[in-house]
């Protein structure tokens, strides 16, 4: 950790930037496109910092992977700001837009589609917005200076990066991302063994990838723990291995619901938008899954459903049936990438001090844990979040509370708070 000196403190006062982004996937996107487009046009510089800038996990892990979401809002989705118009205007055809165009709109696509889009406007950014400005690197530390000079304190970021220089900026924004949970939880540590081979959630949810993970010609028992969307995926990738290419494969299913939940569409809105299944997991999982189709169902001579009730009772169905597996894949949900390392300073002789942090899920803004009620006095100066790491946390007419992660999600969620962000650093 480095201290905040006196030259950076003055060159923070007349810092240059607006905001720096950090992550290069669809909620970074959205946060520049929406920056571009709120900001007054001659004060619109920005940093956007990421390793790839490529689209982030869904172009590098998830092309294969069948959307929840429909097709028009993808395309919603590039259509909702004008810097993406513009970009989108500007492209020559045939693109990604046209690609998506071309698709039944009601209807989910694989996420390559929609990652092609996002690269197709990361890269339009690039060449038609120079002002948001692309860098590839990773953010390391941020420093937010709350020193009080003759007048008031800058409430300005430094930020630092693994191969350029500090530099210091209004706003600092997390997109940081998320991957799934790969440690092995309490409930089936001790009871894995050494004999289980770990597969990455990843690796479960691109059907090419999974096929050359396992061996055609050996028989093989895979456990796969999990109710979620991703879960109902893996086990739809492995059932249709086992009933083309890898015969040998049988699947055996734990999970602690015994009903599967479904999103359901009422009058305006979506019961359990965000954690019911929806799209081609919804439609397999009500053909083969569900008791009421489950026995009948092909599906049955290749997985065994395992309930797992919380408590003792969930550790005696692992002891008895997971030494008959030879694999594992957990699908029991995803967490934050790492953040890069937050500090404020409050007194021009001191060192940076670590600055702890919570989300509020309503205004994409930050507070200090000990203000768990937080009012908008007590908000981290120029911090916001947003992205599957940081999403908007969502109330429905029933009274569920959720999580709002999608690529029309994020832009929604976006559209309504940066303009905030901006009269409010």
């Amino acid at each position: 950790m480095f201290r905040l000196s006196a030259t950076l403190r003055r060159q923070a006062r007349n810092a240059s930037l607006e905001a720096v982004v950090v992550g290069g996937g669809p909620a970074g996107l959205a946060v520049v496109g929406n920056l571009l487009h709120h900001l007054p046009s001659a004060s619109r510089q920005q940093l956007w910092v990421d390793p790839s800038l490529s689209a982030g996990r869904v172009a590098a892990k998830y092309r294969e992977v069948p959307s929840n979401t429909k097709v028009d809002l993808f395309l919603q989705f590039a259509d909702a700001i004008e810097p993406f118009r513009q970009i989108v205007a500007a492209t020559p055809t045939p693109n990604a837009i046209t690609a998506l165009q071309s698709l039944p709109q009601e209807k989910g696509c694989e996420l390559g589609k929609a990652a092609d889009m996002c690269l197709m406007l990361t890269e339009g950014l690039r060449s038609q917005f120079p002002e948001a400005q692309q860098h590839h690197g990773k953010v390391t530390e941020a420093v937010l200076d709350k020193c009080a000079d003759s007048t008031k304190s800058t409430h300005l970021w430094t930020v630092s990066m693994d191969n350029r220089e500090p530099i210091t900026s209004m706003r600092l924004v997390l997109c940081s991302g998320s991957r799934p949970i790969d440690t092995v939880p309490p409930n089936l540590r001790d009871n894995t063994g050494s004999q289980l081979a770990h597969v990455h959630l990843d690796t479960a949810l691109k059907p090419t990838l999974l096929a050359k993970s396992l061996d055609t010609n050996a028989s093989a028992t895979v456990a796969v723990v999990g109710a979620s969307h991703s879960a109902i995926l893996v086990l739809m990738n492995l059932y249709n291995l086992a009933a083309t290419s890898h015969p040998l494969l049988r699947i055996k299913w734990f999970s602690r619901h015994r009903d599967l939940r479904y999103a359901k569409p009422m009058d305006g809105w979506i019961l359990y938008d965000n954690t019911g299944l929806k799209g081609d997991a919804a439609q397999w999982a009500r053909e083969n899954l569900d008791e009421a189709t489950f026995y009948s169902s092909p599906v049955s001579q290749t997985i065994t459903k395992l309930f797992t009730p919380a408590g003792s009772g969930e550790q005696q169905v692992y002891q008895d049936e997971l030494p008959q597996c030879t694999h594992i894949v957990q699908a029991i949900g995803y967490q934050r990438d790492p953040l890069p390392l937050l500090s404020a300073i409050e007194r021009a002789d001191a060192e940076p001090r670590p600055l702890p942090i919570n989300h509020d899920g309503i205004s994409g803004r930050f507070f200090a844990p000990q203000d768990r009620n937080a009012g908008s006095a007590s908000f981290i100066p120029g911090l916001f979040g947003a992205g599957i790491a940081f999403p908007e946390r969502v109330t429905d007419p029933a009274g569920n509370v959720e999580h709002a992660v999608g690529f029309w999600k994020f832009m929604r969620f976006l559209k309504r708070v940066v303009p905030q962000w901006i009269e409010k650093p």
